[in-house]
């Protein structure tokens, strides 16, 4: 064996989204690539703002020597002041939120490993709501702690009831990812008050801190005036992660924070954890340029117009083929219901038609799968004839 075994086992079971986006490349060699409707990776197709564009050519012309050399691992300072400074305004009345409450990271990805690898003693659980986003039980294996899911309501969101019974002396972090991939729900103000508020009353008769992750990068993608709450007012030990992929479009940059509640038990120690976890996994420092870039960018999104349409596009013409799903608030995904148990098999009858998609299972709720709408126009109202079809064969 040339490898760790358990790489090698992680590689037969690696990400289903991956796979499907591995199998579109075939496809499309195979019969065109206007020809196969690729709705399995969410990858942004909606342009980053005109004002990106001009920051970053500023940004470029105006640098020197120095702009480019070694920083404090946690971020430019200037950098997260502008962060704080953003985040005090969309938490949303919660305690000021300083620049030293805040670290740069390379994407959100990056800033759930930093947390992770502060946080979590061998063998802690991660509890997590499914359907959740593949990655996470990487994650946490990667700094010794046990991904441990727990089942969601038939809309998606939060059970309380099954989240209190599933902590356990050994649960360390409740990770939540809203607006959620998969599914576009978004926890209200209302659950994430429960949700809580059974964290307190856990972490009491534990004797032991529970840390509320929030996972955001999809935050500013939402429709119908829908808004998404800010933890730090609800909950004290509480920490949030995002990236700049999703809201300007720049997945490729790998850019995003990490912010700790102003109010947070042992909030030095905890901060200088991740600093250091931010150095030791070899992230060293959130990219210098791209930082300089969006410190001018706080607040800035894509046009959610543009999603907002396909959206429409996607879901009204499953809906009128007799496909079942809860409509997304948020995020750039649709998460129906298979027509038969087996997802996996109805994927497979999906990829017959040049549709790919991803199986539900892979997400921890089989019986589903996941379609990304970032992806052209032409590819929603081209493909339905294929899904038209495909449900057609189990009814």
């Amino acid at each position: 064996m040339t490898i760790a075994k358990k790489i090698d086992t992680f590689i037969t079971r690696s990400s289903w989204i991956r796979k499907m986006f591995e199998e579109g490349a075939r496809l499309k060699a195979e019969h065109g690539a206007d020809k196969v409707y690729d709705f399995s990776l969410g990858n942004p197709n909606v342009p980053p703002p005109d004002r990106f564009r001009q920051v970053l050519k500023e940004t470029v012309s105006q640098s020197g020597p120095s702009d480019h050399i070694y920083m404090p691992n946690t971020g430019y300072p200037m950098v997260c002041q502008a962060v704080a400074e953003h985040l005090t305004r969309e938490q949303g009345g919660a305690a000021p939120v300083s620049a030293k409450d805040v670290i740069m990271t390379c994407g959100a990805a990056g800033g759930l490993n930093v947390i992770l690898k502060a946080l979590l003693d061998p063998g802690d659980e991660v509890l997590v709501s499914a359907p959740y986003f593949v990655e996470y039980g990487f994650y946490a294996d990667n700094h010794g702690g046990v991904l441990k899911t727990v089942p969601s309501r038939p809309d998606f969101t939060l059970d309380l009831d099954a989240i209190a019974g599933a902590i356990t002396e050994k649960t360390k972090v409740m990770l939540i990812n809203t607006p959620n991939n998969p599914t576009g729900q978004i926890y209200s103000a209302e659950s994430l008050a429960g949700l809580a508020g059974v964290l307190t009353e856990k972490a009491r008769a534990l004797g032991r801190t529970l840390y509320l992750v929030s996972d955001e990068p999809y935050r500013k993608i939402v429709f119908d005036g829908a808004t998404v709450p800010g933890i730090f007012g609800i909950y004290k030990n509480s920490i949030v992660t995002t990236s700049y992929s999703k809201d300007i479009s720049i997945p490729g940059e790998r850019l995003g924070y990490v912010a700790v509640n102003p109010e947070a038990d042992d909030k030095g120690k905890l901060l200088a954890g991740m600093a250091l976890a931010n150095r030791i996994l070899g992230f060293v420092n959130a990219p210098a340029l791209m930082q300089r870039v969006v410190a001018q960018l706080q607040g800035l999104s894509v046009d959610i117009g543009e999603y907002a349409r396909k959206r429409a596009l996607l879901c009204d013409g499953l809906a009128a083929f007799g496909y079942e799903f809860v409509k997304p608030p948020g995020a750039f995904y649709l998460f129906p219901r298979a027509p038969i148990e087996d997802d996996v098999k109805f994927v497979q009858a999906l990829q017959e038609e040049l549709i790919l998609a991803v199986p539900g299972s892979g997400f921890g709720k089989p019986g589903h799968f996941r379609l990304a709408f970032c992806v052209s126009d032409e590819t929603i109202v081209n493909a339905m004839p294929g899904f038209q079809r495909a449900i057609g064969r189990f009814r």
